[in-house]
């Protein structure tokens, strides 16, 4: 049998089949997602554990290890790089191409339940994972600015209203912050005056830890009834601090603020961030510019997750910074600094 006979004997038939296969074809390009690569995304996770104060060989030693014990006996696990500096252990985890990345995330979680009991027990919080890969580059690069408020307070905004929201987005997998200004209480001792009355920074930071513990206060028991004693030890203010007795010298307190000067300020004031933002008019949100002075800003840095396409992830997160604005003080400014789909989409 002929095939090419069929097409020949009905030129009408075949002129009609053809162009029906062009305008399928044209119909299904608007619908093939576009990327910047190939999509071969290995199922990645990345686990974190903050522990302040620890160097890296106590980070190495006491989170990085045994962590890395439990997630050693995960099933599909190809590739596992740890890195260790002070005060953060962070761990990359590489799962096998044909392992889900729900799969991934269930086994990454029964892991770090695991290791609970073999972390320190100051450890101010649990390991906490994100679903991305450190290697790709963020997708979207967004600053936070404003000329009236002090970074502090542009801190709590962004991680309160704006990191939150874009980390629940389709496709986000995690939302981090550069230049971050977090507020805390600092406590600048003086020494001079702690070594008059035979103290030393020992006695000051006993004082913090125990004027801020958590602990049960117990309960009275009565004959019909039983009450729970209630009590709220945590510090909030720079007051409460100042008045902690840190120790007693000839029958007298002695209070932090006898032998310290505490202060309102951010936890980390050698962390800092710049943006050139050249101003909209009519609108909150501005445009980069470099011709523009640097002003002092917070950079949130999107990457998505594995397999999530860049197009659709960036436009979803455009979608929602009008709402996202609407939540701001008037005094603060948002503006969009890179983007990596301008390239993709040309």
């Amino acid at each position: 049998m002929n095939v090419s006979r069929l097409f020949v004997q009905r030129p009408v038939a075949t002129a009609l089949f053809m162009l029906a296969i062009v305008l399928a074809g044209l119909v299904g390009l608007r619908f093939l997602p576009l990327a910047a690569l190939p999509e071969v995304d290995f199922p990645t996770i990345q686990v974190q554990t903050l522990y302040p104060g620890g160097s890296p060989d106590v980070m190495s030693r006491t989170v990085t290890a045994p962590l890395e014990r439990q997630f050693g006996q995960m099933s599909g696990l190809s590739r596992m790089s740890s890195v260790s500096s002070a005060g953060v252990s962070v761990i990359t985890l590489q799962f096998a191409l044909n392992l889900s990345m729900d799969t991934a995330e269930q086994e990454v979680q029964a892991a770090m339940n695991a290791a609970g009991s073999l972390l320190p027990a100051d450890l101010p919080a649990p390991p906490v994972y994100a679903k991305i890969n450190p290697a790709d580059a963020p997708i979207m690069q967004l600053a936070v600015t404003s000329a009236s408020l002090p970074l502090t307070q542009v801190q709590d905004l962004v991680n309160t209203r704006l990191a939150l929201k874009i980390s629940q987005i389709s496709g986000v997998g995690l939302v981090t912050l550069a230049g971050g200004q977090r507020p805390a209480v600092r406590v600048q001792a003086n020494l001079n005056a702690l070594g008059a009355m035979g103290l030393d920074l020992t006695a000051i930071s006993n004082a913090i830890s125990a004027g801020n513990a958590s602990t049960a206060k117990g309960n009275f028991d009565g004959p019909l009834r039983q009450y729970s004693i209630n009590a709220n030890d945590q510090l909030t203010s720079v007051d409460d601090y100042r008045n902690l007795i840190v120790a007693y010298v000839n029958g007298q307190p002695v209070r932090l603020k006898d032998v310290a000067s505490v202060v309102n300020g951010a936890e980390n004031s050698r962390l800092g961030a710049w943006a050139a933002i050249k101003d909209a008019p009519g609108s909150k949100t501005r445009a980069a510019s470099p011709e523009t002075a640097l002003a002092p800003a917070i950079i949130l840095n999107v990457q998505r997750q594995p397999g999530a396409n860049v197009i659709a992830t960036v436009d979803a997160i455009k979608a929602q910074l009008p709402t996202l604005e609407q939540g701001l003080p008037q005094s603060v400014n948002l503006t969009v600094l890179t983007d990596r789909t301008v390239g993709i989409r040309s």
